[in-house]
């Protein structure tokens, strides 16, 4: 895998928890919108991490 391409994955998956993490978010459910509020946020320190490397 060259470093260009790792470089987009480490972008995108933190982008990616985000995104599934607010559609669960969105889900009129409390467990749903749980799970989602964790996953953005974990997504969101991902990504900051990321970015600071």
């Amino acid at each position: 895998m060259s470093s260009s391409l790792g470089g987009f994955w480490n972008e995108l998956e933190p982008t990616l928890l985000i995104v599934v993490g607010f559609v669960l978010f969105v889900i009129p459910e409390p467990a749903t919108s749980t799970l989602g509020v964790g996953l953005m946020l974990l997504g969101a320190a991902w990504w900051f991490y990321e970015w600071g490397r």
